[in-house]
């Protein structure tokens, strides 16, 4: 009983961490379709992103999301290893593992496109 409590509650304790953070800008990077890969041009704005995150001293939230066609576990776990495959281009460009704070937000619904659904969302603090 008190597990169910908690998972439900989830979505508002996330929520509630991520307004006491401070307000960045995002840089966004977008994904295919079903895929957790980045393009080389997508790289190449994670790789940006270091170079950012580098001169800065807080910390670096890489917040995950899918979209919603499919099961919620498939997409949890898809918005889980692009916030993962992001967070691991970051370290190897110079960003220390200890900063990054990877947060998979699960299926969202888009609003316009279908790819707006399909993102990762970097904030870097300081």
């Amino acid at each position: 009983m008190r597990r169910r409590s908690l998972f439900a509650a989830a979505p508002v304790l996330l929520a509630a961490a991520c307004a006491n953070e401070p307000a960045s800008p995002a840089i966004t990077v977008f994904f295919m379709e079903d895929s957790a890969t980045l393009n080389p041009e997508a790289q190449d704005v994670v790789k940006a992103a270091a170079r950012r995150a580098t001169s800065a001293t807080g910390p670096v939230t890489v917040l995950g999301f899918a979209g919603p066609a499919g099961g919620a576990a498939y997409n949890r776990a898809l918005s889980e290893a692009r916030a993962q495959h992001v967070a691991d281009l970051l370290a190897a460009n110079g960003v220390a593992r200890d900063r990054i704070r990877i947060v998979p937000r699960g299926p969202v619904p888009f609003q316009d496109m279908p790819t707006e659904s399909r993102r990762v969302e970097i904030r870097i603090a300081g």
